[in-house]
């Protein structure tokens, strides 16, 4: 149905900044292609096992970056400790989790991009993909004053409502899975995912849906995989088994009802990574007044995680909604 095409990365500057911890941290900025009337400048987070490659990337189209910055925005991703062009530094420890990606990490992006952009009211709008909104939504959590305008939580959770069978497994003994390290994932995923296509396109639903996405250009799609962190595997099997998000004696998922930062919630309807109940629940449990959801994918277009970044519609039915909810709570 839909010809392979000439894939799209989106270039941008790359700049680091040390977060204190033995890491610099890489943020990549994709300047506005249009001026208009001031606006926030965005930062994109990254979920987990992923860095913020796909962000840039569309196999046929505009990507995530592009499309913003095409629409006048600033645009910076990140890649905390451990991701993509992160660096260590000597002295760095590998024995991090999620709350220092979240209090810590995030505390030195959103500084560096208050410093490096120009905001008409000094905030920044935030993009949380998958886990990254949880690490964005811990960071408010435990630093309320944090200069985060509004958010978008883009197939994000909070709250393990419903768990897809084979995520419950797999995470189903913290202990044991904290145990287990997996080296070189993305190379084991170049071979694997072109098999899931032609073989098991269900199991690969869960993740990406074969017809809504294109996915003849594995070699690129794949550099955003990294390999997972034991530690963090753990604490995930944790968090399943609490259903609430804690990082540092503080239940994040609680703290919710106190946030009043505008929301657009987007939910993939079949989506298995971060089931649909699951990513629902950050808009039920957001206090703020000015929230909106939007649930994305049909019969003729199914929408699962990664088709929230790469899918064939995804300018229409994901950025342009972006762009919108942002042009609606602009200062």
């Amino acid at each position: 149905m839909y010809a392979a095409r000439v894939p799209t990365v989106t270039p941008g500057e790359i700049e680091y900044v040390s977060n204190g911890a033995g890491f610099k941290l890489a943020l990549k900025h994709v300047t506005r292609t249009v001026t208009n009337r001031p606006r926030r400048p965005i930062l994109i987070i990254p979920g987990y096992g992923m860095n913020s490659f796909i962000f840039g990337f569309h196999p046929k189209g505009h990507s995530l970056e592009s499309y913003l910055a095409a629409h006048g925005f600033d645009v910076w991703s990140v890649d905390l400790r451990g991701q993509g062009r992160s660096r260590n530094e000597r002295g760095s420890s590998p024995h991090f989790g999620l709350a220092e990606m979240a209090i810590d990490d995030i505390r030195v992006a959103l500084a560096h991009v208050r410093t490096r952009s120009d905001s008409p009211d000094g905030l920044i709008d935030v993009i949380g993909c998958s886990l990254g909104a949880a690490l964005a939504l811990g960071h408010i959590a435990h630093e309320p004053n944090a200069p985060v305008g509004s958010f978008v939580s883009l197939g994000g959770l909070i709250r393990w409502v419903t768990v897809h069978p084979l995520l419950r497994l797999a995470f189903s003994s913290p202990g044991l899975v904290g145990k287990i390290r997996i080296r070189h994932a993305r190379p084991l995923a170049r071979v694997a995912l072109p098999l899931l296509v032609r073989y098991l396109p269900r199991v690969l639903a869960m993740y990406m849906n074969a017809g809504s996405t294109d996915t003849s250009h594995v070699n690129l799609m794949v550099q955003t995989v990294e390999d997972p962190s034991p530690r963090i595997n753990q604490e995930i099997a944790e968090w399943i088994a609490s259903r609430d998000l804690i990082l540092r004696s503080v239940n994040v998922t609680h703290r919710m009802r106190s946030m009043r930062h505008p929301l657009l919630c987007i939910v993939a309807k079949h989506d298995g990574v971060v089931p649909p109940e699951t990513a629902r629940a950050v808009y039920e449990l957001m206090g703020s007044p000015k929230k909106e959801l939007l649930e994305v994918g049909d019969d003729a277009m199914k929408m699962s995680h990664a088709d929230l970044f790469i899918s064939h519609e995804v300018e229409e039915r994901v950025f342009r909604h972006i762009v919108d909810f942002l042009d609606r709570h602009h200062v």
